[in-house]
């Protein structure tokens, strides 16, 4: 965002103060947020000097950040993007100038106070009452659904969404590289919701594959069904740490492969077996998600896509798409030039299909199922060479909605440990941190009984762990760093919960009082306004997130407001205040929580997926407490096909 730079300091850079008058464009009614009724006003006298509709002016006129000095303007339009989009001669002048010059032509009126320039920009300060009034009222009006009504999104479709996120691999515990998976895709998911999309989440099993013949005869050599049924994941993976052992040996590779033969062939012993498998670990894995508040509507997997794949392979050969290499393996160039400089390997020298042939497979049908819009594939970025082949194979065949395809990819987390040393299991993550909340929380000189410290250290550390995940570009590495998310000042998911729960506390002591008119006047303090101008950004913030899928606009955002919320704390009175002070923090409390009617749900999670949250009152919190590879099969590359899920409807294979 930009800043709002310097002023001009008399009437020729263009600042004026506002006169009384009538007459002039007010904000229009209707079911819109305040930044677009303050967009719309502004861009409408925009538009008579500049001869070009408002509509157009629209998204170049952006809410201003919140700056530490005192004087901030509200909206600014950015001079270059006006000329590029309709005067492309006019941008080897100085912006500056034609700033200056606009702004010459523009009045301040009831709406606006005040007009300056900056580099570049033309720069509009709101009437500090109206602005008051109109932002506390959207609120107010709105709800949950503040800044979703924002005519930003009026041009974008809503629409159909596939995301497939968390896949891990069944008879294997929860790998911690899933955990950016999961809470990655359920950020995506629930932003498209509550931005009106259609979306369908989809765990997509590594449940198919080799592994699954040594598994199998590990099993029937240490397995105990007794402990298969009490601790599923942990008694496969010992059992898998055994036979791996022996996995050289040439009896134990026959007896592999002679498994998982059987398993493809439908053996009703070995497909029970594996069946079994398959149930316990979604099980499993449903209970972790619980604890995460992520749900799923779909458990799919590769198992289902076996046959389905060969499908694929007899399209490709249709087509002229599907080469021998000399050792009989299955390719398709994808090179410029045809010359196999660079190719892609869709099948096995013995016919059988590879992950990226299940994968085509995968993608055809949900296309054919659920005619989506959009399919997006979470996962880490070691995979993105993958998933450029998958969509340019499907280009190729011609699936012109491969365009609308898209990987999310993100970096490694680095220095998970805990006492013990290495982390790799995700729910030794989850215990750790519920373990570290409640020591910190224990030796707070100003902790206070707390109904459930276990499920409260929970979802705090929880929030911790997200809000650090989210703070960066998902495709940075970052260092991991269990003081830094857990400290109780700074940007932090604690931080993020205390001032929460502060401000709810002081917006009950109004008695959650309903206010039919606001009284603006008493609103006047800067560290009000500053929280009010925050909340004007946000419709901006939402936008931005919604187009490149990033949850550190929203995070930074919602820290800047806790931030700026505990200034007005400490320098606003709170005893005794009007009224309109107290819809002032619940402006703030629902923009953290997407409003009232997410309180409920927020037990689990907030809506974004930041963290479950400690939603309840403050005293839930103390005082000192408020300052690897990852998902959808990591191995397959190596022959080791698998992923895994959890939700409504079940694929099993044929």
């Amino acid at each position: 965002m930009r800043s709002a730079g310097q002023r001009g300091a008399d009437r020729a850079g263009g600042k004026r103060r506002a006169r009384a008058r009538g007459g002039a464009d007010l904000p229009p009614r209707g079911p819109v947020m305040a930044a677009c009724a303050f967009r719309r006003s502004i861009a409408a006298q925009l538009s008579k000097v500049l001869d070009l509709p408002p509509e157009n002016l629209i998204k170049s006129i952006s809410a201003v950040p919140v700056s530490k000095k005192r004087h901030v303007a509200d909206f600014q339009l950015s001079i270059a993007s006006v000329l590029e989009k309709h005067s492309g001669d006019c941008l080897a002048q100085d912006l500056q100038l034609q700033a200056q010059k606009l702004a010459e032509k523009l009045k301040c009126d009831a709406v606006v106070s005040e007009i300056s320039t900056g580099p570049g920009t033309v720069n509009f300060t709101i009437n500090r009452e109206l602005l008051a009034k109109t932002v506390l009222q959207q609120v107010l009006k709105d709800g949950s659904e503040y800044g979703i009504k924002s005519e930003l999104f009026s041009l974008v479709p809503r629409q159909k969404a596939v995301i497939e996120f968390s896949s891990p691999n069944i008879a294997k515990k929860f790998h911690i590289g899933h955990l950016r998976s999961t809470i990655i895709g359920n950020f995506i998911a629930n932003l498209k919701v509550a931005l009106g999309h259609e979306v369908t989440r989809i765990n997509y099993l590594g449940d198919w594959g080799m592994q699954f013949g040594l598994l199998g005869v590990g099993f029937q050599q240490f397995g105990d069904k007794e402990k298969l049924k009490s601790s599923p994941l942990q008694h496969l993976f010992e059992v898998y740490v055994q036979i791996n052992k022996a996995a050289e040996d040439e009896n134990i590779k026959k007896l592999a492969a002679d498994f998982f033969r059987k398993l493809e062939e439908h053996d009703e012993q070995t497909l029970s077996l594996w069946k079994q498998f398959r149930g316990f670990s979604i099980e499993e894995y449903i209970r972790i998600y619980k604890r995460l508040g992520v749900h799923f509507d779909e458990y799919s997997g590769e198992s289902f896509y076996q046959e389905k794949s060969q499908e694929v392979l007899r399209m490709l050969e249709d087509k002229g798409l599907l080469q021998k290499t000399i050792k009989g393996t299955g390719v398709v160039d994808l090179s410029e030039k045809k010359d196999l400089s660079l190719y892609s390997t869709v099948m096995r020298s013995d016919g059988t299909s590879l992950y990226i042939t299940r994968d085509l497979a995968a993608a055809i049908d949900r296309m054919n199922k659920h005619s989506c819009d959009t399919m997006i594939y979470v996962t880490d970025k070691s995979q993105n060479s993958h998933f450029q082949h998958l969509f340019q194979i499907l280009k190729l065949m011609g699936y012109d909605w491969a365009e609308r395809c898209q990987h999310v990819s993100f970096g490694l987390v680095q220095g998970m440990k805990t006492r013990r040393g290495e982390v790799i299991f995700l729910e030794d993550v989850l215990d750790e941190v519920r373990s570290r909340m409640l020591q910190n929380m224990a030796s707070a000189k100003t902790t206070k009984e707390v109904e459930d410290p276990m499920e409260t250290a929970e979802k705090v550390g929880l929030a911790a762990l997200i809000i650090q995940d989210f703070r960066g570009l998902l495709s940075s590495d970052y260092q991991f760093s269990w003081d830094r998310a857990l400290q109780s000042r700074g940007d932090t998911g604690v931080f993020l919960q205390y001032t929460h729960a502060r401000l709810h506390s002081l917006e009950q002591m109004h008695g959650n009082e309903q206010l039919t008119d606001v009284n603006a006047s008493c609103l006047q303090e800067p560290d009000a306004i500053s929280v009010l101008q925050h909340l004007l950004r946000y419709d901006e913030v939402l936008y931005r997130s919604s187009q490149d899928l990033q949850p550190k606009h929203i995070v930074s955002y919602l820290l800047t407001l806790c931030h700026l919320a505990a200034v007005a704390h400490k320098t606003l009175p709170v005893k005794g205040s009007a009224p309109e002070l107290a819809q002032v923090w619940h402006g703030a409390v629902t923009v953290l929580l997407r409003g009232r009617s997410m309180r409920r749900a927020f037990g689990r999670a907030t809506c974004w997926g930041f963290a479950r949250s400690c939603r309840t009152c403050p005293r839930r919190l103390t005082s000192q407490q408020a300052g690897g590879p990852a998902g959808r099969h990591h191995a397959r590359r190596a022959g080791a096909a698998a992923r895994g899920s959890a939700s409504s409807s079940w694929h099993t294979p044929p």
